[in-house]
């Protein structure tokens, strides 16, 4: 972190110890018992919102380049620096219906551009298990749950864990490939940290 920065944030802690709450990056980044900071909370997710819809489309990538039981390997960078990675199998046969069992990892400092708050937060580690259901391939109903843990640096310090729930639609692309409907995807859930739990409902 530059000079600037550091400058910046002991002012801001300075600021709120003399009149609130505990602030992103304040006495070590929430350290355990610290009390509940519902923005903190809130921003601990949001560092993940981009990685939640990336993770989603890397899912799908893997389901359409599936020639066996196994997805070939997805990964895509994120917004700022790091590398989410996307693995695990899906069900073959002419079903309509099926089902994928994903691992999802974060490694390299994996970092999107949070639009809320002037914070920077890194994350590592996983895997994360993410599962996906289609009933009713191609145009079918999608459903899927994502739970793990990451951890979290800079800005945010301590572990983050997601327990998601997710809904949908797919259709075919026009070229025999499944994507999702755009702007389909429900995703409720939580997001908990040692700054409080954030309640999650967004649409993808």
């Amino acid at each position: 972190m530059s000079r600037p920065q550091l400058l910046r944030r002991s002012v801001l802690c300075l600021l709120v110890a003399l009149v609130g709450p505990s602030a992103p990056g304040c006495n070590g980044g929430g350290p355990k018992g610290a009390v509940d900071d519902e923005a903190s909370a809130r921003l601990a997710y949001l560092g993940l919102d981009r990685a939640i819809d990336r993770a989603i489309d890397l899912g799908f990538a893997g389901f359409n380049a599936a020639s066996s039981a196994n997805i070939p390997e997805q990964s895509g960078p994120g917004d700022l620096s790091g590398l989410m990675v996307i693995g695990g199998k899906v069900d073959q046969g002419n079903s309509k219906n099926k089902g994928m069992r994903l691992e999802m990892t974060l490694a390299e400092d994996y970092a999107d551009v949070v639009l809320e708050g002037d914070v920077e937060v890194i994350y590592n580690g996983g895997p994360a298990a993410l599962d996906m259901s289609f009933k009713g391939l191609p145009d079918a109903d999608f459903s899927g749950t994502l739970r793990g843990t990451f951890v979290m640096d800079h800005d945010l310090v301590g572990d983050v864990a997601l327990d998601l729930s997710m809904s949908g639609q797919t259709k075919d692309a026009g070229d025999g490939t499944i994507v999702r409907v755009p702007g389909s995807i429900h995703v409720t859930g939580s997001a908990s940290s040692d700054y409080g739990v954030y309640v999650v409902d967004v649409s993808l």
